[in-house]
């Protein structure tokens, strides 16, 4: 697995038992705009307060830069998604 660019707000967690990049990136934020139908960073934050385990499956797949394995945790999929959204604020 390549190395984090923690500079850019890159972060891994483990998923599944394998390790997995994950990056809060423009992209990612304007597709999970377009998956939840809503627009605007203040009607996304409050749009990800309330996931369901379909919802975050898409979270992280927005998110992930390598490719997520099979039996992803409830706990764990939250924690990489908490993870990577701190990293994003630096």
């Amino acid at each position: 697995m390549p190395l984090c660019n923690t500079a850019r707000g890159e972060v891994s967690v483990s998923l599944g038992g394998t390790e997995v990049r994950l990056c809060v990136t423009l992209g990612a934020l304007a597709a999970l705009e377009g998956h939840f139908g809503i627009s605007g960073f203040e009607a996304l934050g409050e749009r990800l307060k309330v996931l369901g385990a379909t919802d975050l499956m898409v979270v992280l797949r927005a998110l992930a830069m390598d490719e997520l394995p099979e039996g992803i945790g409830f706990a764990e999929a939250i924690a990489a998604v908490v993870k990577a959204f701190e990293a994003m604020n630096g």
